[in-house]
């Protein structure tokens, strides 16, 4: 969640609009080479839906309580206010994008991070928005 003073700023910049260039000249160098590297539609359609599953503050509070360590659905609940059933909702979203794994331990089913890919993003994402 943004902070107050944060999202004014945020909500100033987006009123104003963005730089546009002066002229019509297409540099067709640059233009070929970013076509090259540019996945297909496909995978550009896929990493847009990974990113939907980051902006659910609930889901980013799930993987911030298993990021350092396993927690079963009951802590996590607990620790968010919530539901088990509200979790286990936002968990099975983040399951199917393999972005948590599970354990069962007796009556308890333990979630972890998938792996450290998921932390990377996170603390990639943190810092961009620190800055």
């Amino acid at each position: 969640v943004l902070s107050r003073k944060r999202k004014e700023i945020t909500m100033a910049k987006s009123n104003d609009k963005a730089p546009i260039c002066e002229c019509e000249e297409i540099h067709r160098d640059l233009v070929k080479i970013a076509k090259e590297e540019m996945p297909d539609t496909e995978t550009l359609y896929d990493l847009a839906d990974f990113f939907k599953i980051f902006g659910d503050s609930t889901r980013m509070s799930i993987l911030f309580a298993i990021d350092k360590r396993p927690m079963c659905v009951c802590d996590i609940a607990d620790l968010l206010g919530m539901t088990r059933s509200a979790v286990s909702h936002q968990i099975k979203t983040l399951r199917q994008a393999s972005l948590v794994t599970y354990r069962k331990s007796g009556k308890n089913v333990i979630y972890r991070l998938a792996d450290d890919h998921v932390r990377d993003i996170i603390e990639t994402a943190l810092m961009h928005i620190k800055e």
